[in-house]
């Protein structure tokens, strides 16, 4: 019980203290670690459902990522850099290439359910989507605070 009311603190203090840091491999290294605390608190994962879940979940986490980060990052890279002269071929094939991403990525998820089925109740498979979003909100304010932080001292 006294574990599940420091987490929320120590996650924020961690939290503060990652964008603190200059090192961009280390910070991912701590979000990733912050995620898998985020998420067995608020799936309330036992040991064993723990020590099932996560080779499943970070195998998935690992695909869905070179999916975002090298084929759908390098289309909106094209898009940007070419969209005032492009031509229609181009458009339609970078489309494609979008759709094809995308329906990649919603393959995954389908493929991490089927497995999730075996080792954890569907419903904390519901809340696992529920977890990753409030996840992403929280780092994102983070960002935000530490942004606005940063143009407070840069200005006069």
């Amino acid at each position: 019980m006294k574990m599940k009311r420091l987490l929320p603190i120590l996650l924020f203090l961690i939290t503060t203290s990652i964008f603190a840091q200059q090192n961009r491999g280390d910070r991912h290294k701590k979000i990733k670690i912050l995620k898998i605390a985020f998420i067995t608190e608020k799936l309330d994962l036992t040991e064993d459902e723990a020590q099932k879940f996560w080779p499943i979940y970070n195998a998935f986490d690992e695909r869905t990522s070179k999916i975002k980060f090298q084929d759908i990052r390098k289309i909106r890279y094209e898009l940007r850099r070419d969209i005032e002269t492009l031509s229609e071929e181009k458009a339609n094939n970078l489309l494609n290439r979008f759709i094809e991403a995308e329906n990649k990525l919603h393959n995954e998820k389908v493929q991490l359910v089927e497995k999730l089925r075996n080792v954890i109740s569907a419903k904390k498979i519901i809340l696992l989507k529920s977890a990753e979003e409030d996840f992403n909100k929280k780092m994102l304010e983070q960002y935000q605070k530490r942004r606005q932080q940063r143009m407070k001292k840069d200005r006069p």
